[in-house]
């Protein structure tokens, strides 16, 4: 930054004459001059004044801004007609400096302290403070306590209250909650190991301090490590694009346009973009208030609650107060990462319920009267002692979670009773909030399937390629329906909400049910696919306004006039929707299903094909019985019973199942023994919320060994996300179109790479290096891509061809692949795309084709045939 006393030409063609600062301050040295006058100040005071501003070449910017401001000050004394106080006259310079005054030099400019000061001191004699700006360092007054402290300890050497009695003291100076910094301390060591057991360590550390030191802040502290402000479903977002971050950015750290993008190119990661901007800020005209756990989340709550006209300028005020109060670079960095919502830290909600039900193992809240465990005595414990008395606490907080996800149900509680038996009834199950769906385990086909549910009865049901739908309804007829991810539905479906009242047989009143939705043909009953369920309108769905008719075809019951059902056995809930419920054909009906065994191979391979034919995904597989059958007991131990084995010695696993042919054995001898052990865990047809476990097991035509594969040319990249911040991913696929010579684009595909890949990818289309001739400037003519799936960061040179496997083609207003061959207004896209391998053996002249990629199209909508004719075949399974 050039001096302001520098001589600048003048290029407007003026004759005017140039004035130096002389001119523009000759006003202050009048002023000076009449306070020397009024013997105010002494000469040589006035003197040191007078010189700076005749000769202010030779001070800093910074120096310049000060002695300005002294300046200033002093004409105020004149100016102010009202008295100081005795507090101003007598004002430490430090609570000057914080006040917006300006620091002391050593030159002494300032007015010195009496050094016997009166009783009472004269009333005229210093001047009032003024709240005018001036340069304030963005380091100042970092929280260096919260910075030292180590949370990454184990919970059994921390000792909260080691640190509390200075964090208080801190923290009663901006009333008493707990900072931001504390929070930002247990997110840089989290982000600074892979270790999952450091990781659950440094989170219970935190939350044991705040438990103990401000447990007001502990919602706020678990919302905003969880990079959440509500549960799903509630309607609570940010909505927060990510030009107002980068609005904020420029404006706050005073980047410009180029050097903005110059760092999002370099580090990919907002957060990180964020901690480079601040870290080069040397000095704000504003203050920083430092942030607290609590202001931070009320702020994006408020962001949250903006609505209607002028929203986006208040969330764009909101978004740079908080920029402007991050001290430091690292709070800046997860300020920005929690308002983009991706925190990168590897808390997930499982590491965080871990967390909790340990740190409330072992602190409490001042007030609470609930006990907790000795560290001293835990620290005494084997290590399967101690496994085993937190494994008890973790599933009891789990469970709660899982029954009622929201941690403003589960937070006070926890704050109140503690992990106890009291826990699981309180936060139950709960008309009209949803619980955690259970989940299937995936298998890679039916021989793996059957062989892990030897000497067990299931059944086998269609995978219907529609929406889970979780369905509330209570004694007055009021409904609710939730997707698999917890977000209400209730508004897209206004004709099932009509609907559901009527489904109750007699002596139902309440009940929670489970099932799939699905678009059908009303009139044949054929089914349609996913793509055209979403095309279906989301909000604001009216009766009549409805062109996409659904089927809810029912598959589980967990809640029945308010009592729970998930304890009970498959087979037994499954009686109860059945026999309670009321069929109405193509509106409301069972999923269609075949009770089987390992032993009947033939039926369940005629079942499977069955569900594919009709537009399925494949089938559901569910145990239906706690106990196994009596008459396959024989089989239940069996050696082959615990393929595919984990990879070990044959040495090794000859001792495993040995080991295996006794199930009351408990000891754990060698390292490999127990990992078999817990491959047969007991397999119960009780619903377990938020769990995947092998008593469902599902197995999908796209995990099926026939699936097909395109040969198609990767033609650009975007930057990833998270962990893949350096990477290209997704990549955007094309197929050829030999008629037109154009590269057509077909689908992103972001799996089945592994991170050695992902590097040696990124190396090779690294447009970072001038002299890389695989990347090109801008998108080339010959590739057709609307943009409608977002812009690539990057294109390539096509000269690659990757395999790849996927579920289905559909559809697309987005992709450009084969328009015109079966839809002139769509191209078509992949479902599920999964990266197999690199053809090395093939050039992009050998890629697929656009009338072969439209031929398949065309197979596969032909060889789905009317759902009359798939009820046949499968009632003949049957």
């Amino acid at each position: 930054m050039t001096s302001p006393a520098k001589r600048r030409k003048k290029n407007d063609g003026s004759s005017q004459p140039i004035r130096n600062l002389d001119y523009f301050f000759a006003k202050q040295k009048q002023d000076a001059a009449k306070v020397v006058d009024a013997g105010i100040v002494k000469k040589t005071d006035a003197k040191e004044i007078s010189n700076t501003v005749q000769n202010p070449s030779a001070l800093t910017d910074e120096e310049l801004a000060q002695k300005l401001q002294a300046e200033w000050n002093q004409e105020d004394q004149i100016m102010d007609p009202e008295p100081p106080t005795s507090s101003d006259l007598y004002a430490d310079p430090e609570k000057l400096t914080m006040n917006g005054g300006i620091e002391p030099e050593a030159n002494g400019t300032h007015e010195p302290e009496p050094a016997n000061p009166p009783s009472e001191p004269p009333k005229s004699a210093t001047p009032k403070q003024k709240n005018t700006l001036s340069l304030q360092s963005t380091a100042a007054e970092e929280d260096t306590i919260s910075a030292n402290i180590p949370f990454d300890q184990s919970p059994l050497e921390f000792d909260p209250s080691q640190y509390i009695p200075d964090l208080q003291k801190y923290w009663a100076s901006d009333g008493g909650h707990a900072t931001y910094a504390l929070l930002t301390r247990c997110f840089v060591l989290v982000n600074s190991t892979t270790s999952r057991i450091k990781i659950v360590d440094t989170l219970v550390n935190l939350l044991r301090t705040i438990i103990e030191g401000h447990p007001e802040s502990l919602l706020p502290a678990v919302w905003l490590a969880t990079n959440a402000i509500s549960p799903p479903y509630i309607d609570l977002e940010l909505g927060l694009g990510g030009s107002a971050i980068s609005k904020a950015l420029k404006k706050v750290c005073g980047l410009d346009n180029a050097g903005l993008k110059t760092l999002y190119n370099k580090y990919g990661d907002p957060g990180d973009v964020a901690f480079e901007a601040k870290k080069r800020q040397s000095f704000t005209l504003r203050k920083p208030k430092p942030l607290t756990i609590k202001s931070v989340f009320d702020s994006l709550v408020k962001i949250a609650n903006s609505k209607g006209q002028g929203s986006v300028e208040a969330k764009q005020r909101i978004v740079e107060r908080l920029l402007q109060d991050a001290r430091g670079a690292e709070e800046s960095r997860y300020i920005v990462r929690t308002l983009v919502q991706h925190l990168r830290i590897g808390a997930v909600k499982t590491t965080m319920l871990i967390a909790l039900s340990r740190a409330f193992l072992l602190s409490k809240p001042p007030t609470a009267e609930f006990e907790t465990r000795d560290l001293k005595s835990l620290a005494k414990l084997k290590k399967e002692e101690l496994a085993e008395i937190y494994s008890k606490n973790e599933e009891i907080v789990k469970a709660c979670f899982a029954r009622r996800p929201n941690y403003n149900d589960l937070i006070p509680s926890l704050l109140e009773i503690g992990v106890c038996d009291e826990l699981l009834v309180r936060c139950g199950l709960a008309l009209h909030i949803p619980l955690r769906p259970m989940l299937g385990s995936i298998t890679r086909d039916l021989g793996e399937m059957l062989t892990k549910l030897q000497g067990r009865d299931f059944s086998c049901e269609f995978k219907y390629d529609g929406q889970r739908a979780q369905v509330h309804c209570d004694a007055k007829g009021k409904v609710t329906i939730f997707s698999r991810h917890l977000e209400v539905m209730t508004d897209k479906y206004p004709d099932l909400v009509a609907l559901v009242p009527k489904i109750r047989g007699e002596g139902v009143s309440s009940f929670i049910l489970e099932g799939e939705v699905v678009a059908i043909d009303r009139e044949t009953g054929e089914l349609k696919t996913f793509q055209t369920l979403a095309n279906r309108a989301r909000k604001d769905v009216a009766i009549g306004t409805v062109t996409i008719d659904v089927c809810l075809f029912a598959f589980d019951l967990m809640y029945l006039n308010g009592e729970e059902l998930l304890d009970r056995p498959f087979r037994e809930r499954r009686n109860l929707l059945r026999s309670l419920f009321l069929e109405i054909p193509h509106h409301f009906t069972w999923v269609k299903s075949l009770d089987a065994t390992s032993a009947d191979v033939e039926a369940v391979q005629a079942f499977f094909k069955s569900a594919t034919d009709i537009k399925c995904e494949g089938i559901m597989v569910k145990v239906l019985d706690n106990l196994p059958n009596p008459d396959l007991q024989a089989d239940l131990y069996n050696p082959e019973d615990e393929r595919p084995p984990q990879p070990t010695t044959p040495k090794k696993k000859s001792k495993s199942t040995k080991s295996k042919a006794k199930p009351t054995t408990t000891e754990n001898g060698s390292g490999d023994q127990p990992k078999p052990s817990t491959r047969r865990k007991p397999l119960l047809s009780t619903y377990e919320p938020d769990k995947r476990l092998d008593s469902w097991l599902k197995v999908k035509k796209d995990y099926h060994a026939s699936s097909s594969t395109l040969d198609l040319i990767p033609i650009a990249g975007f930057h990833g996300q998270g962990r893949k911040a350096a990477w290209w991913s997704p990549i955007l696929l094309a197929i050829r179109n030999e008629s037109t010579g154009q590269l057509e684009a077909l689908t992103k595909c972001m799996s089945g790479f592994t991170d050695a890949f992902y590097k040696a990818n990124r190396a090779k289309y690294d447009k970072d290096d001038p002299e890389n001739t695989n990347v090109l400037a801008e998108k080339p003519h010959y590739i057709e891509y609307g943009g409608g799936g977002g812009w690539p960061d990057v294109w390539f040179e096509p000269q690659e061809v990757w395999e790849v496997v996927f579920a289905d083609l559909t559809l697309s207003p987005t992709y450009t692949a084969a328009v015109g061959l079966v839809s002139e207004e769509r191209g078509l896209s992949t479902r599920f795309p999964r990266f197999l391998r690199v053809r090395e053996d093939k050039g992009i002249d050998e890629a697929t084709e656009a009338e072969e990629l439209a031929a398949m199209y065309r197979k596969q909508e032909a060889r789905a045939p009317k759902e009359e004719r798939a009820v046949e075949e499968m009632e003949d399974v049957e």
